[in-house]
């Protein structure tokens, strides 16, 4: 299966082994919840899915890779104890608590929260001398003597030893003691999660062109060449980081993140074209509504490879906009929330300033609260903060306005809340106009072709495009849409592409 629907499956075990039933009980007792064994290539996003299950089921993580561990770190150190038998004393030997098992209950204790995943990556990779104390983990969940607390899933983590020479096949009893999900690669599935990390254009333009270059391993005279999503994900935030520092990026520093050097050139060669293309097609000028003559004859006379990169130009600006207009309507949600609060203050206070400051502790210790938690996204946090600042600034407008009953203080609220949302209006605004803009030029230039369904589609699998329609509608994308999906022609064309 893909990396989407194992996370789904991962999801549900969640959900299933933390179940109850009218007498406090776990549905699935204990002893029966089976391990979860996510099987696939390196760099796939195993454990990225894991942290991603956390999160999106609202309990902690912590994670493990089981190479880095010998078998004193895993099951304690032993200890020399006293114990009385029959009457008689005698010294036995005890064990620590292991560093992996402390380490559950110290995230409890930071978090707050009971439950979680217990993560534990290459797993398949054990020492020998580790290996027995790794079965009876599966087996009883168990590190030593001590055991994971219930309400903790245990989810692991290996890749198949065509990947890894240090791998150790699991038996049979061990396979029997676990619930097995093997992982394939595919580049569908990635993109959608890439267009929400905010992977570079480039290269999500550059794997529509040629998608047998997302994933490769290859043994070669010189060893492994390989190129992995993991490598394509660390590839784009370096050269984010290149762009906005005006640094150059060629075939060398490629090849450092893409460790196939045919692929590698291949890319870097496509990056020059790409950057080329940027000053070709002024996508910033199409999209702001300027549509000129020759470069509408350009896009129409160029090769197939260069039409989609024009395309992924003009996306790459349209899921800009439309992320920060989701922005942009999510704090001003926030922001209204957090004032409601403020004005119900206000109606009682003695003082004017007094509510500002409650509600700005109130709200910073539930942030503090969410950050250790670690169960909330960090766009979601950041958006917190900036609310927090926001309420905060607008206490020192109307303080330097020397306001001086709490009457005041609300109009003057309302103005300020006021300003914000014309923002979000004007935020709103300029992305539909983009969109339409976009539609009209690839209208004029394709008409209903090829090109119009990628673009489309595109903007289905793009989280930040599709929030904003589903807000805010686009009546092109729903006309042609439905035009596209009555007449069969969408998924006919794309296989035809590929």
């Amino acid at each position: 299966m893909n990396i989407k629907q194992a996370k789904e499956q991962l999801k549900q075990t969640v959900k299933a082994y933390l179940a109850k039933d009218e007498y406090g009980d776990w549905k699935i007792p204990v002893v029966a919840q089976r391990p979860v064994l996510l099987m696939g290539p390196p760099g796939i996003g195993k454990t990225a899915i894991a942290h991603q299950a956390a999160q999106e089921c609202g309990i902690a993580m912590v994670s493990y890779t089981i190479t880095h561990h010998t078998r004193q770190s895993a099951i304690g150190l032993p200890s020399i104890q006293t114990g009385s038998f029959q009457g008689k004393e005698f010294r036995i030997t005890e064990y620590t608590m292991s560093e992996i098992i402390a380490s559950v209950y110290q995230e409890i204790q930071k978090t707050g929260l009971e439950h979680g995943i217990l993560f534990l990556d290459e797993i398949n990779c054990v020492s020998e001398t580790l290996a027995p104390a790794m079965l009876q983990f599966l087996q009883g969940k168990t590190f030593g003597s001590h055991q994971v607390p219930e309400g903790w899933v245990i989810v692991a983590a290996g890749n198949p030893p065509e990947y890894n020479r240090s791998v150790r096949e699991f038996d049979i009893v061990t396979l029997d003691r676990v619930r097995r999900i093997d992982i394939e690669e595919e580049l569908n599935c990635w993109k959608e999660y890439a267009y929400q990390r905010k992977v570079h254009p480039a290269i999500l333009s550059y794997l529509d062109l040629k998608p047998r270059n997302f994933y490769r391993i290859e043994t070669t005279v010189d060893g492994r060449q390989f190129v992995t999503a993991r490598g394509w994900e660390d590839l784009s935030r370096f050269l984010s980081a290149c762009e906005d520092l005006g640094l150059p990026v060629d075939e060398t520093v490629v090849s450092q993140f893409l460790q196939l050097p045919a692929i590698a050139r291949d890319f870097a060669n496509y990056l020059d074209l790409y950057n080329k293309y940027k000053t070709d097609y002024q996508a910033e000028e199409i999209l702001a509504g300027t549509i000129r003559e020759s470069t509408l004859r350009r896009i129409q006379e160029a090769p197939f490879d260069e039409r989609l990169s024009a395309i992924s130009l003009l996306l790459d600006g349209i899921f800009t906009a439309c992320g920060k207009a989701n922005e942009s309507d999510a704090f001003v949600t926030e922001l209204h929330s957090g004032l409601k609060r403020v004005m119900a203050g206000l109606s009682r206070a003695s003082h004017w300033e007094e509510p500002f400051e409650q509600v700005a502790a109130q709200l910073r210790e539930i942030l503090h609260a969410q950050k250790l938690a670690g169960t909330t996204e960090k766009n979601v946090l950041r958006r917190r903060e900036q609310v927090i600042s926001t309420l905060e600034g607008y206490h020192q407008t109307l303080r330097g306005q020397s306001v001086r009953d709490n009457a005041s203080a609300s109009d003057g609220l309302r103005v300020l809340f006021r300003s914000a949302v014309s923002e979000r209006k004007e935020r709103i605004l300029s992305a539909s106009a983009m969109l339409d803009n976009a539609f009209t030029f690839l209208e004029k230039a394709f008409g209903e072709s090829q090109e119009l369904v990628i673009f489309i589609t595109e903007l289905t699998m793009n989280y930040y495009s599709m929030q904003f329609i589903r807000d805010n509608g686009c009546e092109k994308y729903a006309d042609y849409n439905r035009a596209l999906l009555l007449g069969g022609r969408q998924k006919s064309i794309l296989d035809e592409i590929q």
